[in-house]
């Protein structure tokens, strides 16, 4: 006997990717049910090599029938439906950032808090952290066990596969249009993306801070500590899967880059590739379907005591959000839900 999983969301890029990572890691699914908006009844969705799911509609699905839910369908969907799943006794682990700041609701990245997990039942919802603070917490959260972050700078270089499938086809499109002088169609961003970077994901907020720039603070602080000072500055970049980060952090103890180095390298989930050399470092490209979040380019910032500059790099679709979530999945019938 094995569980019954929903994923909601089943037809985008990340629920997808969900459907993917629970085939490749083999996770105990007694039953999978793929659902979607009533637009995409009568679709199919692949799960592992041979197998298609008929996709069902979230809308009136009977979650009575899922021990877990996988939501990544969006803030709206998960406000209305999560509710309504957990009250039928199906465990949520919704994608989306509507839950990650409500007081009860784990947000959890099982390597650094998996502890956390311990609160589920409060309201049968669990919270998967935004795709930046994901990669950016797995690499810091060796160096805080040692050292202690007081303040965290990070600039993000995201890729438009975290705003959706049709900002990947944007990308494409304007980079194939500018090639025949086609002028560049402007729908899923507001600034051309094609050979360009733009300093703005999700809505402006009343201090300058765009909401993006806003959950890599505070999910950090709830994941980590609460004390921690973030910085961020949100870039997406023409790049379709993958993105990377340029973090700089001040510790309240001294560290060295050795240490640093050392500390990461023996956490799960986190990859050192450091060499002060031409491709002496990861970029977005090389980690397109790894599971691992790398780290390069390890420095002292001399500007301030106790200071470390860092590169880390990730795929967003997978550790960023789908695999994360399945970790989280995994970690739950291990440890907290009945056996099967």
């Amino acid at each position: 006997m094995g569980y019954k999983i929903a994923v909601v969301g089943a037809t985008g890029n990340v629920g997808r990717e969900m459907l993917n990572t629970l085939a490749e890691r083999k996770f105990p699914a007694d039953e999978i049910f793929a659902l979607a908006s009533s637009k995409s009844i009568g679709r199919t969705v692949g799960y592992g090599e041979d197998d298609e799911i008929s996709v069902l509609d979230a809308a009136t699905f009977d979650f009575s029938k899922a021990d877990i839910a996988l939501f990544s369908a969006g803030g709206e969907t998960a406000k209305k439906l999560a509710p309504k799943a957990a009250e039928a006794g199906c465990v949520v682990i919704d994608n989306s950032s509507y839950w990650r700041m409500e007081p009860g609701v784990p947000l959890v990245v099982p390597e650094v808090n998996g502890d956390a997990l311990a609160g589920y039942a409060k309201k049968n919802i669990i919270a998967n952290p935004n795709c930046s603070t994901i990669q950016m917490v797995l690499a810091l959260k060796p160096l805080h066990d040692i050292a202690t972050i007081k303040r965290i700078v990070v600039a993000t270089y995201q890729s438009v596969s975290g705003a959706g499938r049709a900002a990947m086809d944007e990308l494409f499109n304007q980079t194939k249009g500018i090639y025949v002088n086609d002028p560049p169609k402007k729908e899923e961003f507001t600034k051309q993306i094609a050979f360009n970077v733009i300093p703005h994901i999700d809505n402006f907020m009343d201090d300058g801070a765009t909401r993006e720039e806003w959950k890599m603070s505070v999910e950090t602080r709830k994941i980590l500590a609460p004390e921690i000072a973030v910085h961020a500055t949100c870039v997406r970049v023409p790049v379709f899967v993958g993105h990377g980060e340029a973090v700089n952090i001040e510790f309240e103890k001294p560290i060295t880059v050795e240490e640093a180095r050392k500390a990461m390298k023996n956490f799960p989930g986190v990859s050192v590739v450091d060499y002060r050399q031409d491709e002496g470092y990861v970029t977005p490209q090389e980690v397109q379907g790894e599971d691992n979040v790398f780290v390069s380019r390890v420095r002292k910032d001399p500007t301030v005591a106790n200071g470390l500059s860092l590169w880390c790099v990730g795929d967003n679709l997978r550790k960023g959000a789908a695999l994360n979530a399945v970790q989280i999945a995994e970690k739950l019938v291990a440890e907290f839900l009945p056996e099967k």
